[in-house]
């Protein structure tokens, strides 16, 4: 998506497209950059405009867990408000996949607010979306195994990178799951008994 004409708020206002590629800067990321990490000052916000990223809350004791990707055409909610209110960041935002990113200066957003009622629109839109996505995290951490979450989080993983061949690693997704890498380990080899996976070395294929 590296045509903001293409996000679906930005089709009526050819003026706001202009301002956003007038007052942001794009930069190229690997897979595996730390965008913004907790305690950080938030100075801008990321619209990926290509590739993913994914958002990780960290605990005091190293333990991180997965709260959502960001997808091509779309920011992060909470860089929107702690920005917005001079906050430090809470979270953790991470290349998923190679990505390009324009970074939005925290003084424009609640100008183009004012001005532009699409952009209140798509801040409203991914607020909404990352909302019922942290009660799926909730309702995932308080109801199901986390066999069902492993796979669940593979078909979203799946889904994102549109291939069902998924490069990662036992502890990353044990990261992202907020549970031991041993316990992924033991799980994934459950799936691959049950005809779920097929593992390979740091790739994972989904049947």
């Amino acid at each position: 998506m590296e045509n903001l004409s293409q996000i679906e708020e930005f089709r009526s206002s050819p003026e706001l497209i202009a301002k956003l590629q007038q007052n942001s800067i794009t930069k190229k990321y690997p897979a595996g950059s730390v965008i913004l990490d907790e305690n950080a000052h938030i100075r801008s916000i990321p619209i990926v405009t290509s590739g993913s990223m994914r958002v990780i809350r960290t605990e005091e004791d190293g333990r991180e867990i997965l709260l959502y990707y960001i997808k091509a055409g779309e920011s992060c909610i909470m860089s929107f408000l702690g920005g917005m209110h001079n906050e430090m960041s809470k979270l953790k935002a991470e290349v998923e996949e190679d990505a390009v990113i324009m970074f939005l200066p925290v003084d424009k957003v609640s100008l183009f607010i004012r001005e532009y009622p699409q952009w209140l629109d798509y801040i409203f839109r991914l607020y909404h979306k990352r909302f019922e996505e942290l009660l799926e995290v909730v309702n995932a951490i308080a109801f199901k195994k986390v066999d069902e979450r492993l796979l669940n989080l593979l078909y979203k993983k799946s889904e994102l990178m549109g291939n069902k061949v998924i490069t990662t690693t036992h502890e990353q997704l044990a990261g992202e799951l907020g549970t031991a890498r041993v316990v992924v380990s033991r799980l994934l080899k459950q799936l691959e008994e049950q005809g779920n996976v097929k593992l390979g070395r740091n790739k994972i294929i989904l049947m």
